[in-house]
């Protein structure tokens, strides 16, 4: 689909809608204050430049265009856009500013501002409103939920486990690639968990993070068992299935995750792993990550965990908390959100249990169970640029919901220390602007390499 369909239907009109003498318009958007969260992770916005903005408007994009948009009932602005075909070669004549991907932004400060470049298009910065706020607000909201789950395990490993940095990579499974609406929403949001974590088994994540940000290879999984291949066997060979799981992906360094409540649970862990296949997970060299799937997921993880103490036994660590022998360890993927995880680290290290001893895995509530509104997103028009050049001030300001005011004029984005503040462009003085030029009239300005947007998003995170 090209940008020009990229669009909402009333957006179609708006060309006609502008004073006379606007000669540019520029736009900004930003995750306003009162959302789920005070801060936000930037990303994404890389991925949209190089897949859709990249991608000259032709001929034929402009008759399909005229054909669905006229019958649709709605005015079409053909010769604005056959000129952009004619004259500028389909490019879109559009400077886009951002904050570094990866940046840890106060809610409330611009991510990213659009403006025209061509004062014959004014209309065009807020008609990809649609397509851009999109390319924004998703992957900067999964990339934001996941940064807050890692700043919650992050502190129960600092508190309970002796080397949490080396544990930390791989607590947060990404297991959210069947709940996303589309295969391109699992690639998108997949690569946004993966700023933060190294753990996934969303593809789509890893081809993405490769295609748009150069990273070889952003994340790993290990051999895991799923309920159709436990229940083939039957309940009489539940065992059979079990030890069939370790003599396949067992070995000298290995992880290997089995789905261990198909029929009971607590006898699994009990009869089975704690008793029959005892010895052979001891011996095998790796490490059995035995996986609750049901039942309350503040309780029935943690429970797991005393009971494989109990069978395997577990050490002391420096800071006081118990860990399971390595052999053995716990994942809980069912239940899992960011509100869950709290409480099952909260109650895990009340009962004595390091964090170290749980990895998580989290399905629609990373990648599905978010909306425009987790973060409050908008993208508002803040500037009119008028015939004799100068940049006038736009804003709403609705007396019904002050909270949905918006800021009035070219932005800029201020760091004083570690906090970054919005301010009007003429009030930046000798300040360097933390916004800056990403895109200009079909060209790739900055290109974010994965590590880089890792890296940055670890500015917060201290040992």
């Amino acid at each position: 689909m090209s940008l020009i369909l990229n669009t909402d239907s009333y957006k179609t009109s708006h060309y006609l809608q502008y004073p006379p003498d606007t000669q540019g318009i520029s736009a900004y958007i930003e995750a306003r204050t009162g959302g789920t969260y005070d801060s936000v992770l930037f990303f994404g916005l890389q991925m949209f430049l190089k897949e859709y903005l990249s991608r000259p408007i032709t001929k034929e994009d402009v008759d399909e265009a005229q054909e669905i948009i006229t019958a649709h009932g709605m005015p079409f602005n053909e010769a604005d856009w056959q000129l952009l075909v004619d004259e500028l070669g389909g490019i879109l004549p559009l400077e886009i500013e951002a904050l570094a991907e990866g940046t840890i932004a106060p809610a409330g400060v611009p991510l990213v501002q659009v403006r025209n470049t061509d004062p014959r298009f004014f209309w065009l910065p807020t008609y990809i409103e649609t397509a851009l706020l999109r390319a924004v607000w998703y992957p900067t909201t999964v990339a934001t939920v996941s940064w807050h789950v890692k700043q919650t395990i992050a502190a129960a490993l600092e508190r309970s486990c002796d080397t949490p940095g080396d544990i930390l990579p791989t607590r947060l499974q990404d297991f959210g690639a069947r709940g996303t609406g589309a295969l391109e929403q699992a690639g998108i949001g997949g690569t946004a968990h993966l700023v933060n974590f190294q753990g996934t088994d969303t593809i789509a994540g890893l081809l993405d993070a490769r295609k748009y940000y150069g990273e070889a290879m952003a994340g790993f999984s290990i051999p895991a068992a799923e309920h159709s291949t436990i229940t083939a066997w039957g309940e009489d060979r539940e065992t059979d299935a079990y030890r069939n799981m370790v003599d396949q992906f067992g070995g000298p360094g290995k992880l290997v995750a089995v789905v261990s409540d198909s029929y009971d649970l607590y006898n699994a862990v009990d009869k089975i792993w704690g008793q029959t296949l005892k010895e052979k997970v001891q011996t095998c060299g790796g490490t059995v990550v035995v996986r609750p799937d049901s039942g309350d997921p503040t309780e029935v993880p943690i429970r797991t965990i005393e009971k494989l103490g109990d069978h395997f036994g577990f050490a002391t660590n420096k800071k006081g908390f118990k860990v399971l022998a390595p052999c053995i360890r716990v994942i809980q993927g069912d239940g899992v959100t960011p509100q869950t995880i709290a409480v099952i680290l909260d109650g895990l290290l009340d009962r004595g249990w390091s964090a170290e001893n749980l990895a998580f895995g989290m399905g629609g509530g990373l990648l599905q169970k978010v909306d425009r509104d987790t973060l409050r997103f908008a993208m508002k028009a803040n500037a009119r640029l008028d015939e004799g050049g100068n940049w006038i001030g736009v804003n709403k300001a609705p007396k019904t919901d002050p909270g949905k005011a918006s800021k009035r004029g070219r932005q800029a984005v201020i760091r004083s220390g570690t906090t970054l503040t919005a301010a009007p462009i003429e009030e930046l003085g000798s300040n360097a602007n933390q916004m800056t030029p990403v895109w200009r009239d079909g060209e790739l300005l900055v290109d974010h390499s994965f590590a880089e947007i890792r890296d940055r998003s670890e500015a917060k995170l201290t040992w």
